[in-house]
């Protein structure tokens, strides 16, 4: 028989359970925890002579307080130099997503790009642009990463030829961007243009992208493309899984190799909070990227 203090003790637990996963998912996870995602990717169109590239990922980093303040930043910026990757790149969303109301203060964009700024790659450290970025100032978010020496691609390709490696990489402009004066929905992606400066057939091709939407755009021409914006859903149900992701695609495109048609994609969870600053089930991360010749690395395609 259900006694009322047997009631009591059950009400009490559920509170206590209810507010320790809410205390979790707002405070531990998201400021907290910090995993290192390895993906691996072999593919026909890397040479079997060249070795494998190592890719760290960065994305979604939202710098705001107290979510992600600059020691937070500094502490990611350290444990990314310490892979000792052979590139770095960025993909978007540096500035605040988060309302007023649920933010002690904002990161300033000089504060967190001088962070960012101490990362460390002997192939480079590349950024793309994120829809936040163009929602906020776009101009200042782009100087303040070219001042301190990372490049902004954005509708751009570059030769990058070093180290026994020798591939193109480019970057995209943002896919939801409102530049100033346009009335219409077209973003500031240019795909076409983008890989019209991609010379020859054989080099290997990654892409960096901050949506992952435009995958199903992307030539089996790319050998990679490397996404981010959806923060893996930022809450992963038991049993239920991600109620929500920022994809017209849904699920397709939420997070991790997505592999389609031989053509390959990583999507990353990301490292900061949008909308509602909470993470569950999805902890922020840093993603290593492993990439080269079939037979070279443990995935296949």
């Amino acid at each position: 028989m259900l006694t009322r203090r047997a009631l009591l003790k059950g009400a009490g637990a559920v509170f206590l359970l209810g507010f320790g996963l809410g205390a979790y998912s707002v405070v531990i996870e998201p400021g907290f925890r910090l995993e290192l995602k390895q993906w691996d990717v072999a593919h026909p169109s890397w040479p079997a002579t060249m070795p494998a590239l190592r890719i760290a990922v960065l994305t979604d980093i939202h710098a705001v307080e107290p979510w992600m303040p600059v020691a937070r930043i500094s502490h990611i910026v350290n444990t990314t130099n310490d892979l000792k990757a052979d590139m770095i790149v960025l993909l978007g969303d540096f500035v605040a997503a988060i309302d007023p109301e649920l933010r002690t203060g904002i990161v300033p964009i000089a504060d967190w790009a001088t962070v960012l700024g101490g990362l460390r790659a002997p192939l480079g450290v590349f950024a793309v642009l994120g829809n936040h970025d163009w929602s906020d100032d776009i101009a200042a978010v782009r100087g303040g990463l070219e001042q301190v020496g990372i490049p902004v691609l954005e509708n751009k390709a570059i030769k990058i030829e070093k180290a026994r490696r020798r591939f193109w990489l480019a970057g995209l402009g943002d896919q939801l961007a409102r530049p100033f004066g346009w009335q219409d929905d077209r973003g500031a992606d240019n795909l076409p243009g983008t890989m019209r400066q991609v010379k020859g057939d054989h080099d290997p091709v990654i892409l960096l992208v901050h949506e992952p939407d435009i995958f199903v755009k992307v030539p089996k021409r790319v050998t990679l493309t490397l996404a981010g914006h959806t923060h893996g859903g930022q809450v992963r149900l038991p049993l239920i899984g991600r109620p929500i992701v920022p994809s017209a695609y849904g699920q397709r495109f939420a997070y991790g190799h997505i592999v389609e048609g031989g053509r390959n994609m990583i999507v990353s969870s990301g490292l900061g909070v949008t909308g509602i600053p909470m993470r569950f089930g999805v902890p922020p991360e840093i993603a290593l990227v492993t990439v080269g010749a079939v037979g070279n690395v443990e995935a296949t395609v």
